[in-house]
């Protein structure tokens, strides 16, 4: 919602975007291995984390398939790609996108020591720019800004109600499930990167991106030594 909004009150570079996408692109790759996949080897082991992993880059790249052949392959550009695509199409990869992401958030109250401060930064500097980019692209297409917002809106819901069924549903679940679901998260998430995240980063952001990338990670992880 903070991206769509920066979006329509601004007219943000597409270098800039592409920056922000490579600097959160670092910030999820430092959760996924110090928060995700640590967790899930603890909790669950080694064969929690094969299946996982494997299991979240399978269901991930699929539904990411699905998308792109629907017309939201572009989903992270502010190039007005979105007008030849569908608007359904889109939603459903901003949500595909946002919920392994929000159930993590979830997660990682169950351990009773509160919400971890890195995974929601993580997940902010990562969903942050696909908001600004995807709105932006959006109205080049001749979508009125209460349609954009109104999309975000059903977005940002979504991955709240994730959030909650990531803690709900898991709250006295054993190490093994615990485990099997993290490395799942981190799977999607990891895949969601490189098929989604960092082209578009390397597209707008140029060699740069490799470097910004590199600092969001650094960032990430001086976030979980003070968690």
């Amino acid at each position: 919602m903070v991206g769509a909004a920066v979006a329509i009150a601004f007219r943000v570079p597409p270098r800039a975007i592409g920056l922000i996408l490579a600097f959160g692109a670092g910030t999820l790759i430092s959760a996924l291995t110090f928060e995700l996949t640590e967790d899930a080897y603890a909790e669950g082991g080694a064969d929690a984390v094969a299946i996982g992993l494997a299991l979240g880059a399978l269901t991930f790249f699929a539904g990411d398939w699905l998308v792109d052949h629907r017309g939201g392959e572009m989903r992270m550009s502010q190039m007005g790609e979105q007008s030849e695509g569908s608007p359904k199409a889109l939603l459903l990869g901003a949500i595909l996108d946002g919920i392994p992401e929000s159930a993590v958030i979830g997660l990682t109250l169950i351990s009773g020591d509160g919400v971890g401060l890195p995974v929601v930064a993580a997940v902010f500097l990562s969903n942050f720019p696909e908001g600004l980019s995807s709105s932006a692209g959006l109205r080049a297409a001749g979508w009125p800004n209460a349609k954009v917002l109104g999309v975000w809106s059903l977005v940002a819901l979504v991955c709240a109600v994730s959030a909650g069924l990531g803690y709900g549903l898991l709250e006295g679940a054993g190490g093994n499930t615990t485990g099997l679901i993290n490395a799942f998260a981190a799977g999607a998430v990891l895949t969601m990167l490189a098929d989604v995240m960092f082209p578009e980063a390397i597209r707008n952001g140029g060699k740069t991106a490799g470097l910004v990338t590199a600092l969001g990670f650094a960032v990430a992880f001086l976030l979980t030594t003070l968690d």
